[in-house]
């Protein structure tokens, strides 16, 4: 694994360990994920134990040890959200893609998750991919903006 990426990174912010957070987002931004070999990298280069890394990667729900897919989905299931159809469109999106909430497709390009709330509860439904908003979801919306992510 070619680490010159990373550290770009750990440069950036001065190899220090009270950046490490800073660092592991945007390694996980680079590769989708935080790898194995990427933490063992961050580690030793900013000398503090492997565990040390491990404790605030595994802590902070954002970031993902498991490789994720080339988009990730993810559905609000906060109150107002699953009121007005979140739920049935989370069911839609886990029949067509085949997998389940917290799961990735078998060729990496769609990797489904669900939160509580995310503070759109105006325009609810919300489905975000890859950080873009879609408010007011229906089914249909769903199948154009998710063919529009299964084409490129």
């Amino acid at each position: 694994m070619n680490f010159e990426k990373v550290e770009e990174i750990l440069a950036k912010y001065g190899h220090k360990e009270s950046q490490i957070i800073a660092i592991l987002q945007e390694t996980q931004t680079n590769y989708n994920y935080l790898p194995e070999e990427v933490l063992k990298y961050v580690s030793g280069r900013l000398n503090i134990p492997l565990a040390r890394v491990y404790s605030v990667a595994t802590f902070y729900k954002a970031f993902s040890l498991e490789r994720r897919g080339k988009h990730v989905i993810t559905v609000c299931l906060g109150t107002t959200c699953h009121v007005r159809g979140g739920r049935k469109i989370l069911e839609k999106i886990e029949r067509d893609l085949g997998i389940k909430a917290g799961e990735t497709t078998q060729d990496f390009e769609f990797t489904l998750e669900t939160v509580n709330c995310v503070g759109c509860c105006a325009i609810g439904p919300i489905l975000i991919i890859d950080g873009n908003y879609f408010g007011e979801m229906d089914l249909e919306k769903l199948d154009t903006v998710l063919k529009k992510y299964s084409a490129g």
